[in-house]
């Protein structure tokens, strides 16, 4: 078991993976919010999935926004809905309200018509296809004059 001092994605910083968040500073801005928004990313032949865990939240209070390459997942959640009603005062609220943000690389090629969105049961899932791996060009010799 390793300290909680190195965090939960200590290893995406050493490996190559693709979806790394943006900066790791969502974790930390959001204290509890990060530990919200669960993702599960499934590699296919042509797209990639994402799987976002967002309990409790509405379709109307997610957002996403696509810009220069990054994808932002926002979800809010206010407590004037739940609060005080004929129902009686709250007086103990243990259900998180506020905001949530993650945000990740997706490629600069990327639009909103290419990203599919669904949310059902909780869990956002967004499906977009990979991005075209650049073919690298072959070495040409710059000629030297004089």
């Amino acid at each position: 078991m390793l300290p909680s001092i190195f965090g939960e994605s200590m290893f995406d910083d050493w490996m190559g993976f693709p979806f790394r968040t943006a900066d790791n500073a969502d974790r930390h801005v959001n204290g509890a919010a990060a530990g919200l928004m669960k993702t599960d990313i499934t590699e296919r032949e042509n797209e990639y999935e994402l799987s976002v865990e967002l309990p409790g939240y509405k379709k109307d209070q997610i957002d996403l926004q696509l810009n220069d390459g990054y994808l932002t997942i926002t979800a809010v959640r206010s407590s004037d809905s739940e609060s005080a009603g004929e129902n009686g005062r709250v007086i103990r609220r243990e259900r998180y309200t506020g905001s949530a943000r993650r945000t990740f690389r997706v490629g600069a090629n990327l639009r909103e018509e290419d990203v599919k969105a669904r949310f059902e049961n909780g869990v956002l899932t967004l499906v977009f296809p990979k991005e075209d791996a650049r073919k690298a060009e072959p070495r040409r010799a710059i000629q030297i004059q004089g």
